[in-house]
């Protein structure tokens, strides 16, 4: 059966779409078919006035049964389009290979001045795919499910107006950790510790440690420092009555739950992981390194590094 390789890309750009265009044409000549959903290869085509191309069309509907038949997912865009195109794989086997065409793009694996490369690996079964924990999220209100859902980088806690405050209570395992008013708290895995969690003054957390963050974001307290916890820990989140206002939970800046006060919010781990595809077998360390351009100049190491 021949190969399936289904692209995903940001239409809004026109970069996106020239590189879309020649990743098909790239996949067909390398004897691989080519997939897009119906509309973006629509988009595609009238953007850079192509005619109809010999790529296999999807509709929503078509999955998650078309999947099936996919051996693999390029994601061209930002870390956002890839987190669109997590939602469309989860409880799918078919791994995403991200080529970064936004700013840091950690999630990614490639560049774009590496396109053709990352297709020829692709190609020749070049790749091995990494497993990265996912968070379940439960939110209750007045001990009833009001919303299930889940994310990869973060499940966030944040205040629904910008002038007032969220008086929340962290809870960790089922007992209280700390009390207090902000702009609210992040809860991420280690792939999301490079994201937002990152930005609010969160640790970097290397993606084989099995862990969870808890992160406050502008906290009044005297306590308020990043926590780290084992793979197994639930974290939670509560809502104080006496909140002036509400809250909104925000899961990989794309699913969002309002919060009323009393709404509680609980995290764990997910049994259901997301699978990128890794082309190198390069260390996290380079990788932080190349993605945020820190400075190494002086750097000596040990006899053997440089070879």
């Amino acid at each position: 059966m021949s190969r399936q390789i289904l692209l995903l890309t940001h239409t809004g750009r026109s970069e996106a779409l020239e590189s879309a265009q020649a990743v098909r044409q790239m996949l067909a000549l390398d004897g691989l078919i080519p997939v897009m959903f119906a509309k973006e290869s629509e988009e595609l085509d009238v953007a850079l006035g192509k005619g109809p191309s010999a790529t296999r069309l999807l509709h929503d509907d078509d999955l998650p049964e078309a999947l099936d038949d996919i051996e693999l997912v390029m994601v061209l865009g930002g870390d956002g389009t890839i987190l669109r195109a997590a939602e469309y794989v989860r409880g799918s086997q078919a791994p995403l290979l991200g080529v970064n065409l936004g700013h840091v793009g950690f999630l990614a694996e490639s560049e774009r001045e590496d396109l053709a490369l990352a297709v020829h690996k692709v190609a020749a079964n070049d790749y091995r795919v990494e497993e990265r924990m996912t968070l379940d999220v439960v939110v209750t209100v007045d001990d009833e499910v009001i919303a299930r859902t889940w994310a990869v980088n973060e499940a966030t806690v944040e205040k629904a107006s910008r002038e007032r405050m969220l008086e929340l209570v962290l809870e960790v395992d089922g007992r209280p950790l700390s009390t207090f008013g902000c702009d609210g708290v992040v809860m991420a895995t280690p792939t999301g510790s490079t994201a937002y969690a990152f930005s609010a003054g969160g640790p970097v957390v290397w993606p084989e440690v099995e862990a969870l963050l808890m992160v406050p974001l502008s906290a009044h307290a005297l306590f308020a420092r990043p926590v780290v916890v084992g793979p197994s820990s639930t974290l939670a989140v509560e809502v104080l009555d006496r909140t002036d206002g509400s809250g909104v939970l925000w899961c990989d800046g794309r699913r969002t739950v309002e919060l009323p006060p009393g709404a509680r919010i609980e995290v764990s781990r997910s049994a259901v992981p997301i699978r990128l595809a890794r082309l190198s077998q390069g260390p996290f360390t380079d990788r932080l390194v190349a993605k945020f351009q820190l400075p190494v100049t002086g750097w000596r190491g040990p006899g053997d590094a440089h070879d």
